[in-house]
């Protein structure tokens, strides 16, 4: 069983970055979203870890995060948070597909 380091630390920078907008900002979305697309993304790493080929959750949560994340960046063009979480979410999916082959 070869753990995926990379997909438990993209759960973790999720669920990090949503503390952190809950508490520079006050977000609420942001801490629950945080959680919720970590700890999706943390059951996905697991899967992961257990058989190389079962990227689904992981591949679903990161798409997701690509797509919400890439539109907010298109209208606010900051960079932080959503260009990062947009390229950290691409590289994932990169990540992902290659484990395929």
């Amino acid at each position: 069983m070869a753990i995926d380091w990379f997909g438990f630390g993209y759960a973790s920078m999720l669920i990090a970055g949503g503390f952190m907008g809950f508490s520079r900002k006050g977000s609420i979305v942001s801490l629950f979203a945080g959680l919720a697309f970590g700890l999706i993304s943390g059951y996905g790493a697991i899967c992961v870890s257990y058989n190389q080929r079962d990227i689904k959750i992981s591949l679903i949560a990161a798409a997701a995060l690509t797509i919400i994340m890439g539109v907010r960046y298109n209208h606010s063009r900051k960079l932080m948070p959503a260009g990062l979480v947009t390229i950290i979410s691409i590289v994932m999916i990169f990540k992902l597909l290659i484990n395929l082959t």
